[in-house]
């Protein structure tokens, strides 16, 4: 398996040309994310992806997580590469800093993020999750229940877990179980079993907090009758000290296609009393307190589809410069002899191009939505701020869902590349292409995803963040089509006709969707995977603009900037150019996706 070094080039140019990081560092609050801190971070970060999370990659998927007597066991070098991450400050770099965090941009996060997914995605889950729970706690928690947990979390001296998921509840949470009974002293007796909860229980820390929806016993009916409560594996007291421990634990794992290493467990609360759990916000109002965990978690989960597809990039680039087969077919043509090395054959170019491509627009685009969440949080700005609020509610399905389905089709890719030997487990190719496929799934299916998009994100508010969203990238094409070179040219071309594309699209859904929601359903997952290759292309256009000014400064990288452009152009060829025939069963298949009757199929 080839090892993984990340991308600190590319990740650098996001940062600082397309997105403008010294922007961001100038925030209130912000101000110690200086470019020279930044960059020692980001090489940092490399190292501990590098050299202790990617080679426990193969290990972990071999070795995966078990339960012996009750306790769960992570696979060989998890628990110390943990340590690591911790002693190294890693878990607090986006949180305030009144409880231990670091108080860093969630750009500079987004960046981390991906190393930490791309080297190792089974490890890179638990602080996926602690980092929501965090949020979740920070936003909705008492003061009292603040300090008692956020310093102990934001260390990483205990994670955090999402518990919404039952046998009969999976995407519909409405229909969750599990009861919380008030026992006058502030505390509830949770009673109930959760299911696929990733890193329910481990051996790597000493506690570990679950946030659990629960039903009291007078709650009403749906999600309207949903409570959150924090429930910690052992209690804590008052002076942060472990106390008894709570009546929960891991009745058994789950044997999955990949992220072995990751240990999803059935967690069963209240096998004698109960378990003690504490009420987090309002009674009945849990849901709106867990989407503050959902929404973090969803866009962290796009960021694992750009990791994934990373880590099969490199593998598969590797693979293709040293794999000698066949003659190349412009050598044969002039008498050349001998086979080469992959990477000669046109066919194969253009897989890794489209690899290539696909990597750096959802880099760009996820990167993008960390921009917009740190506008949101601390922008002066009140107006500016609300926007950026609209921008990230709007791309959060955006990230989740398109980079997941394109990080699953990348991985393929990557397969595909090896040939024969991509079927081989030892290659280690087919293991990214495993773990990627549950990215689509988990944490809200991307159909959820497609429909939250089109019926809260468009029509709810009519369009309005879509259309701010629109402008600008329109604004950015007439910029690109003012610059000399065909490549600007066809670049811009091509983002303008994927804009109309979009504007079209979104039109229709204002117009069709409040009178027929079905038809409006039936198109949401290609209005989706429109609004991600448009604003994907959107990103590297944005790229191909700074990559133009930066060449025609002095001592510049040329080749690098060259490849941005190529790279850019490419995608606008070979993908973007496909934006507007999404428009026709979008608008035009509503009658053919429900013409059959559940008898027919």
């Amino acid at each position: 398996m080839t090892a993984y070094t990340a991308p600190l080039k590319d990740m650098a140019f996001v940062l600082n040309r397309v997105l403008a990081l010294d922007e961001v560092a100038a925030l209130p609050g912000y101000d110690a994310a200086e470019p020279a801190l930044v960059e020692q971070v980001l090489e940092e970060a490399d190292r501990l992806a590098r050299d202790v999370l990617a080679p426990l990659n193969p290990i972990g998927d071999r070795q995966g997580s078990r339960l012996e007597n009750g306790v769960v066991r992570t696979p060989d070098g998890f628990r110390d590469a943990y340590g690591q991450f911790t002693a190294g400050g890693w878990n607090g770099v986006p949180f305030d800093p009144e409880y231990g965090g670091q108080g860093l941009p969630w750009l500079v996060q987004q960046a981390l993020a991906e190393m930490w997914q791309a080297a190792n995605m089974s490890f890179g889950l638990c602080p996926l999750l602690t980092q929501g729970a965090i949020e979740l706690l920070h936003a909705h928690g008492t003061d009292a229940q603040k300090s008692l947990y956020l310093p102990k979390m934001i260390e990483g001296a205990w994670t955090g877990t999402m518990n919404l998921t039952e046998p009969q509840a999976g995407s519909d949470v409405g229909a969750v179980k599990t009861r919380a009974v008030p026992q006058g002293d502030g505390t509830y007796r949770i009673t109930g079993q959760k299911i696929y909860i990733t890193y329910g229980d481990h051996d790597w820390t000493d506690n570990v907090i679950h946030m659990v929806l629960a039903r009291l016993p007078d709650a009403p009916e749906g999600t309207k009758g949903i409570s959150l409560f924090l429930v910690p594996k052992f209690l804590v007291n008052p002076d942060g000290s472990l106390g008894e421990r709570n009546d929960l634990r891991a009745v058994s794992l789950e044997h999955k296609l990949g992220i072995n290493a990751s240990p999803t467990c059935v967690m069963a609360f209240g096998d004698d009393a109960g378990a003690i759990g504490y009420l987090v916000g309002a009674e009945n109002r849990g849901m709106e307190c867990m989407f503050t965990m959902m929404n973090n978690a969803r866009l962290a989960v796009g960021t694992q589809g750009l990791a994934i597809a990373e880590r099969a990039y490199q593998q598969a680039l590797d693979y293709a410069k040293t794999r000698i087969q066949s003659r190349d077919i412009a050598g044969s043509a002039k008498g050349g002899d001998g086979p080469v090395a992959i990477i000669k054959h046109p066919d194969v170019r253009r897989m890794l191009m489209s690899m290539k491509s696909g990597v750096e627009a959802m880099r760009g685009l996820s990167y993008y939505a960390a921009w917009a969440l740190d506008h949101a949080k601390l922008n002066p700005d009140e107006a500016a701020k609300q926007r950026a609020q609209r921008m990230i509610d709007l791309l959060t399905p955006i990230v989740k869902a398109w980079c997941t389905d394109l990080g699953v089709e990348i991985a393929s890719i990557g397969v595909q590349i090896h040939g024969g030997m991509g079927f081989i487990e030892e290659t280690g190719a087919a293991q990214h292409y495993r773990d990627a496929r549950i990215l689509p799934i988990y944490e809200g299916t991307n159909g959820i995803q497609a429909n939250d998009l089109v019926g809260r994100k468009i029509v709810r508010d009519e369009g309005v963040s879509m259309r701010e969203l629109i402008a600008t990238m329109r604004k950015t094409a007439g910029e690109l089509a003012a610059l000399p070179g065909d490549d600007a040219e066809i670049i811009a071309a091509t983002l303008a006709d994927g804009i109309d594309a979009l504007d079209h699209a979104t039109d229709w859904l204002l117009d069709v969707f409040p009178q027929d929601r079905q038809s409006g359903a039936a198109g949401a997952a290609y209005y989706l995977k429109l609004a991600g290759i448009v604003t994907g292309g959107w990103m590297l256009a944005r790229g191909a603009i700074a990559a133009l000014a930066d060449l025609s400064g002095p001592g510049s990288d040329a080749d690098f900037l060259e490849a941005k452009l190529i790279t850019a152009r490419f995608y606008a060829e070979h993908t973007l150019s496909q934006a507007p025939a999404l428009l026709a069963p979008m608008i035009e298949g509503a009658s053919s996706t429900l013409g059959l009757s559940e008898a027919q199929f």
